[in-house]
């Protein structure tokens, strides 16, 4: 039970840090949205940093590790660190100056306006609803994975088998939820949870704690939590990072230790022989999609000033190392001969960081640790929650109600209750059966990064037309589910999109690299060949030096 006490005494701490900040709600829209354009360097980088390290980046990098290797963090890691930097330089400070002058608070509004378009909205919001869903999906199935591997043999009695992990046998991970007492009984809801925390009992634990903070603290309460637990994760991370390499190595030094487990590692999992070079490049492209994040642009508003993103620019790649190269590692390492027994993920990858640290730490450090990585998952949770409820006060309701018809309170009240039906929605479909982390993360991503060229368009290019974005987004749309539809709805987790080239092996290249080209292709030809946007809207938004 320790572990499950320190989780909740964790969970109560967030929760009162993110129901304290509502003590300096100003009770507008505009605080409740975007903190009033208050949030500084530190802030920004915490909130930002914490929104795009998900339980993709924690969870499923380590369980794509064990299964793949240590070349997952050259597909992701490396690429990310350079290209969401150059993402917050390039289309960050553009969107905040464009936001600061004109008073966007949502991308749709954005492209509204520059686009000379009220229709825009009406096919970009179902878009981006969509995409985002199966990224909040992600977080509440690891999280709900997390509790339960890191209570499991504790909770429920007499759902295990017992024994120690020293004499060859782990409580906690049997397969399919079958009870060893009855083992002809059908799997029930307690089986299933292997003696621990049931998974959709935790799962709705954290969502409930995440929707109340922000609830009542709006941005600024997600802001304060974001950077509190991104503080935790990375300070846990390394933590977690120096136990299990010091237990498995078990040489007096960090180096030493390290280096000892990692001449453990299968020499396929250190090689990526197995994996084509194009498909290999073509993963470049996923870390794209943070351009097009609905809740990364929300924070890109809350800025205090340009010069605010000075230090994310700088800081994100080496906090991006900190966090992927530990996780990556660890993964890489659960599948050497140093664990007595290896990780029973056939049926779950997702819960190969969990169990790492189980095995490994003593159950009062396993307790922090497994805090430190609920926490890498709810600070992305919960500012993907209160960008869907902006975007659909803002894009849906005042739009079309308008904003003199409608109090700062009524709006307040309707973004909240459209919270609530997003959580709810997002829960129900956790109950069904899970996918990796890591693959549904990728194919989330991938949608985004399809919608990178708009943006990029919409912020430089003056030929951009309504025609050629509506044409960008369908085509992104419907390559994405044509695609996702393809791969069985992410159940063939190494799906590539193979390109003929004469009687040779075809180029096997990642889904996103199709949709990018379609999107690209649909956006320029429509462009190129319907009318431009009139002379006032491309003044408003590429002045010349002249009237600058």
């Amino acid at each position: 039970m320790t572990q499950l006490i320190i989780i909740s005494c964790y969970l109560a701490l967030l929760l009162a840090l993110g129901l304290f900040s509502s003590r300096f709600f100003k009770g507008t829209s505009q605080d409740y949205m975007l903190a009033s354009h208050s949030i500084g360097p530190f802030l920004l980088l915490m909130s930002i940093f914490g929104t795009t390290m998900t339980a993709f980046a924690l969870v499923g990098s380590t369980g794509a590790s064990f299964e793949e290797g240590v070349g997952v963090y050259g597909m992701l890691a490396s690429s990310s660190g350079i290209i969401h930097s150059l993402c917050f330089f390039i289309l960050g400070v553009k969107v905040w100056g464009f936001g600061k002058k004109y008073g966007y608070r949502t991308q749709i509004q954005f492209f509204r306006d520059r686009l000379d378009s009220d229709k825009i909205g009406i096919i970009l919001f179902p878009v981006l609803v969509g995409l985002v869903i199966p990224y909040l999906l992600i977080g509440v199935m690891a999280s709900g994975t997390v509790v339960n591997k890191m209570t499991a043999g504790r909770v429920v009695k007499g759902e295990v088998v017992g024994g120690a992990f020293a004499e060859g046998t782990f409580p906690g991970f049997l397969e399919k939820g079958v009870n060893p007492k009855t083992p002809d009984a059908e799997p029930s809801f307690l089986a299933g949870s292997q003696g621990g925390v049931p998974k959709h009992l935790a799962s709705l634990v954290i969502c409930g704690i995440v929707l109340l903070y922000v609830f009542f603290g709006g941005m600024r309460g997600t802001a304060w939590a974001n950077t509190f637990q991104t503080i935790v994760f990375m300070i846990l991370g390394v933590v977690t990072f120096y136990v299990i390499a010091m237990k498995l190595g078990g040489q007096d030094t960090l180096m030493a230790s390290i280096r000892v487990a990692s001449e453990a590692i299968p020499k396929e999992k250190l090689m990526r022989t197995h994996l084509p070079k194009e498909q290999f490049l073509t993963y470049m492209l996923v870390p794209l999609s943070v351009g097009m994040f609905p809740h990364l642009f929300q924070h890109w508003l809350t800025a205090k000033s340009a010069n605010t993103f000075k230090l994310p620019v700088v800081a994100h790649p080496l906090f991006i190392m900190i966090v992927w190269v530990p996780c990556v590692l660890i993964g890489a390492w659960a599948s050497s001969d140093l664990l007595t027994i290896p990780p029973p993920v056939a049926a779950n990858p997702n819960s190969v960081l969990p169990f790492m640290v189980k095995v490994v730490a003593g159950p009062v450090l396993g307790g922090f640790l497994a805090a430190g990585i609920l926490a890498a998952i709810m600070s992305s949770l919960d500012s993907q929650f209160l960008c869907l409820g902006t975007m659909f006060t803002e894009d849906i309701v005042i739009h079309y109600k308008g904003r003199e018809n409608l109090t700062d309170k009524r709006e307040i009240f309707i973004a909240r209750g459209f919270i609530i039906f997003i959580v709810a929605i997002t829960y129900f479909f956790s109950l069904y059966e899970p996918r990796r982390v890591f693959t549904l993360g990728v194919w989330c991503f991938s949608g985004f990064s399809s919608l990178f060229p708009l943006i990029l368009a919409a912020l430089y290019w003056r030929g951009l037309t309504k025609a050629g974005a509506y044409a960008c987004v369908l085509a992104a749309a419907g390559s994405w589910y044509y695609l996702f539809a393809d791969s069985n709805f992410a159940a063939i987790k190494d799906y590539t999109v193979n390109v003929p080239i004469g009687t040779g092996e075809p180029l096997h290249l990642m889904p996103v690299a199709a949709m990018i080209t379609a999107s690209t292709l649909a956006m320029v030809i429509v462009s190129l060949i319907t009318p431009k946007p009139s002379d006032e809207t491309l003044n408003k938004f590429f002045p010349s030096k002249k009237s600058a």
